[in-house]
């Protein structure tokens, strides 16, 4: 069988999978901002994950309608690496006692979660485009461009401030 599952034969069958896929990280990642933003204490960093909150809903929904444009249901597969990421950022959050050493902690496992959702979206719209589905990869940019944008964001407010008071 391997890392995959034995059904995915062509493009098309990988395509719909890495969708499930990053449909499920986006479902694990609303259940948990919540939990984030009740650890942050940083005022911006907790508006900031209240902010993608409402974006990933949103980003959700579009998912829900390229699995339609493209004659599918929505459906989850499990995603290891999403499990992973929250899993080891639950886990160092639990232990970290300083309040300014947790945000920083929190910041830099959101990065992880956009880095790897930005991996998924590019490849998600690369695949799109090879099997001629530029209205499923104009959507998917949307997202693209939302996860890009808060990347930023996160990386600016590190080196402005939270890193800064973690130090």
């Amino acid at each position: 069988m391997g890392l995959f599952t034995k059904d995915i034969k062509t493009l098309d069958d990988l395509f719909v999978h890495t969708l499930q896929d990053v449909y499920y990280a986006e479902n694990q990642i609303t259940k948990a901002l919540p939990k984030m933003i009740a650890k942050a204490t940083d005022p911006q960093l907790k508006q900031g994950f209240e902010t993608h909150l409402r974006e990933t809903e949103g980003q959700i929904r579009r998912l829900e309608q390229v699995f339609q444009m493209h004659g599918h249901q929505p459906k989850a597969v499990d995603c290891p690496a999403i499990d992973g990421i929250i899993k080891e950022a639950n886990e160092t959050a639990g232990e970290i006692a300083d309040a300014e050493v947790l945000d920083a902690a929190l910041l830099a496992a959101a990065q992880a979660v956009e880095h790897y959702e930005i991996t998924r979206y590019g490849t998600l719209i690369a695949w799109a485009k090879r099997l001629g589905r530029s209205d499923c990869a104009s959507v998917l940019q949307q997202t693209l461009e939302e996860e890009k944008a808060t990347d930023q964001k996160l990386t600016a407010m590190a080196e402005s401030k939270v890193n800064q008071k973690a130090a």
